[in-house]
């Protein structure tokens, strides 16, 4: 138990010693990055400040590229500070100059500046300021090259949502996802209930569509032709004489006008 104990002792120290020496102190030319950006994101926001009330930010942003927006501003910090050492992108200044435009419209007129923080990575430098404003609270945020430049990479003015304005953007986002459910439902219950009107509507064209059946076409009448025959004397006189035998009179009381053939299934029945 006792060699346990060690053991397991001897591994925390290990752990704490590694914890110790993985943490990297920072050395006096980093600090002095730091000290360098926290002071150089102190004058851009000054400056951009400065930018923001004396120009029409559209009409500049209209005009120049990012490329010439950040030459315009990198001339203007060396009049203002003296310091043409000074570096930045030009998208930097665009963003910076339009999120100061909004930020100023909805927290009112900056009324004070705060202290400014810094962190570092291998890359980067972060510069943190706080703001306050007549109407609200906010931040800007810079980054720059973690060299011996210090190059400005961005710049935005965020602002501080409060309790209020986070609790309203919640209720809309709520409602508006609980509205698009109902919509769809409502979408989707209107499709079901058409189904049942589809066979209907199917048997209804069938029976519209339907082709009319022609009319079996009339027989022909055929008609009987008297044949005429009154021509033929011989046949007239013997006929003549069967009837005359038949009813026992004489040929000279019968006149025999036509001669028509007779059917012969009554012929056939007798």
């Amino acid at each position: 138990m006792k060699k346990f104990a060690k053991i397991l002792l001897m591994l925390t120290c290990v752990f704490v010693l590694t914890a110790c020496s993985s943490s990297e102190t920072p050395s006096e030319f980093q600090l002095n990055k730091e000290s360098a950006a926290r002071s150089r994101a102190d004058q851009v926001v000054n400056l951009t400040m400065t930018l923001v009330s004396q120009n029409d930010v559209n009409e500049m942003l209209a005009d120049y590229s990012n490329v010439e927006l950040g030459d315009l501003f990198a001339s203007t910090y060396a009049q203002y500070y003296g310091d043409s050492s000074f570096m930045c992108e030009g998208k930097a200044v665009n963003s910076a100059l339009t999120s100061f435009k909004k930020g100023i419209d909805s927290m009112g007129a900056i009324t004070e500046f705060g202290a400014s923080t810094s962190h570092y990575d291998n890359d980067t430098i972060v510069v943190m300021i706080p703001v306050k404003g007549e109407n609200g609270n906010g931040s800007v945020e810079l980054i720059f090259t973690n060299d011996i430049y210090l190059q400005m990479t961005s710049c935005t003015l965020n602002l501080d949502e409060t309790m209020g304005g986070l609790m309203t953007k919640a209720a809309l986002n709520t409602l508006l996802g609980m509205g698009t459910v109902f919509v769809v439902l409502i979408l989707i219950s209107f499709i079901i209930s058409a189904f049942g009107f589809l066979p209907k509507l199917q048997t209804s064209k069938k029976v519209e569509t339907a082709p009319t059946p022609a009319p079996a076409p009339a027989a022909p009448v055929v008609e009987e032709e008297e044949e005429d025959l009154s021509d033929d004397m011989e046949l007239v006189a013997v006929i003549a004489a069967a009837i005359a035998s038949y009813e026992g009179t004489s040929v000279e009381g019968f006149q025999v006008r036509s001669i028509r053939r007779a059917d012969t299934k009554n012929w056939k029945r007798a």
